[in-house]
């Protein structure tokens, strides 16, 4: 009687086991992170999960208030040579009227002319951005982003820009969704043009995307129905302090964690960071030239005016705790296309 008393409690041993700890398995991070090495980054990363999704924990996280920010371009996906919201309107540039196309910067983008190109001073690209990304519809908007994206290639890998996103990045916005968190982008990119690919690339559904807005008309078409046009004219520039100013807007409700690469998305970790309670800060860190680039120019990288990691950035990030992520010593591989 015995014997078989301690078969059965072994039984429902293995049981209690089999399941219970199937499904710790699955949301560890040992399990959903396994493109990243076991370094302090990864760590960091599992430590403050646990600690906010244990009741028992002081720094317990109501799941109404589990929420991340993740900032897009470099933290994402690649943004080099060139963001990719900006190839965009430079192929759009042949779509214009033959009368915008004959003068400048139009015309020099037409030419094909790359080092004149390179040169296009700031007012010229936002001309340029002005031109294509408003003056339709947002359906209209919708539809020629997603013909664009179906064709247009990294030149690099020669693969869609929405293969282009980092695996490791992937698994942490899997693993915070799977520990309760909402996921939200807060991006120095078009709003509208990152949530047409969104939910398809990232899990993150459209109205999670926080991003610099432009203003939209309410009117109507010829048959009566009701639209809403892309105006020429700046709402939000979600960068910088802007940021934050996105999120208290969009959001509503301050972050308990968020991931940037560049300036401008210090003050997003800083509103992160005055928050009470548990936080987690993260800056991803290009000094890859092999997988991916490698610029800074903190570190002693290359400087770069795309994606700019300053030196006063990465002193900020060791002053205040946040972690500072090394793709080549943090990550296992970057894309899912890697073998």
């Amino acid at each position: 009687m015995k014997n078989v008393r301690a078969l059965r409690a072994l039984a429902v041993s293995l049981l209690v086991s089999a399941l219970g700890g199937g499904c710790a398995t699955e949301h560890s991070g040992a399990a959903m992170l396994s493109s990243w090495n076991d370094g302090p980054a990864k760590q960091a990363i599992v430590r403050f999960v646990g600690e906010t999704t244990d009741k028992s924990s002081p720094k317990f996280v109501p799941e109404a208030e589990r929420i991340a920010t993740f900032d897009q371009d470099g933290t994402l996906w690649v943004e080099h040579p060139i963001y990719t919201q900006v190839v965009y309107c430079l192929d759009r540039v042949r779509t214009l009227p033959p009368e915008m196309k004959a003068a400048e910067p139009f015309k020099t983008v037409l030419s094909g002319d790359r080092e004149a190109i390179a040169k296009l001073s700031l007012e010229d690209l936002e001309k340029i951005a002005g031109a294509t990304l408003s003056g339709m519809t947002v359906e209209q908007f919708r539809d020629e982003v997603k013909q664009w994206l179906a064709t247009a290639k990294h030149a690099r890998w020669d693969k869609p820009y929405t293969q282009l996103t980092y695996q490791p990045m992937q698994e942490v916005l899997r693993y915070l969704r799977a520990n309760g968190y909402r996921t939200y982008i807060v991006t120095g990119g078009g709003q509208d043009f990152v949530r047409v690919y969104a939910d398809a690339t990232y899990g993150i559904p459209p109205e999670q995307v926080v991003g610099t807005a432009g203003e939209t008309k309410y009117g109507y078409d010829a048959s009566g129905r009701p639209t809403l046009t892309k105006e020429p004219k700046l709402l939000l520039n979600d960068n910088y302090g802007g940021k934050a100013e996105g999120i208290h807007l969009m959001i509503g409700r301050r972050p308990v964690a968020a991931f940037g690469n560049t300036a401008g998305d210090q003050q997003m970790l800083e509103y992160t960071g005055a928050g009470a309670g548990a936080r987690l800060m993260m800056l991803v860190l290009h000094d890859d030239a092999t997988r991916e680039y490698a610029y800074g120019p903190a570190a002693g990288l290359p400087d770069t005016k795309i994606g700019t990691f300053s030196q006063a950035l990465y002193d900020e990030a060791k002053k205040h705790g946040w972690t500072v992520i090394s793709m080549k010593k943090d990550w296992k591989r970057i894309f899912a296309f890697e073998q």
